[in-house]
């Protein structure tokens, strides 16, 4: 079991000390990001939590999926590899017209 955690539905508000603070009641956080948009720089209203081991991590699991935080009800589970799409740049090429 891996002991980094995604965590939704989080206010936009939230701050990482906030997140931190909060999760560090189930264990020690070894970090704590937030995910924001890159051109304006708002939160999106999910973030990260690394915890120190597996067992921290499936308690926080069991404290926070689906409790309040903040007003909001979060989800939190296992964070999944992050999948690198390769990018297409002719996609958007050729301006909708087709050539025979």
């Amino acid at each position: 079991m891996d002991k980094k955690l995604y965590v939704g539905n989080l206010p936009y508000a939230t701050t990482e000390d906030e997140l931190k603070a909060h999760f560090s009641k189930a264990g020690t956080v070894v970090s704590a990001a937030l995910i924001k948009d890159r051109a304006t720089g708002r939160a999106k209203g999910f973030g990260f939590v690394e915890m120190s081991n597996a067992e921290e991590a499936q308690k926080a699991i069991s404290m926070f999926h689906g409790q309040e935080f903040m007003g909001r009800t979060l989800t939190v589970n296992i964070a999944k590899p992050r999948e690198d799409k390769p990018r297409n740049f002719e996609r958007n090429r050729g301006g909708g017209r087709q050539s025979f």
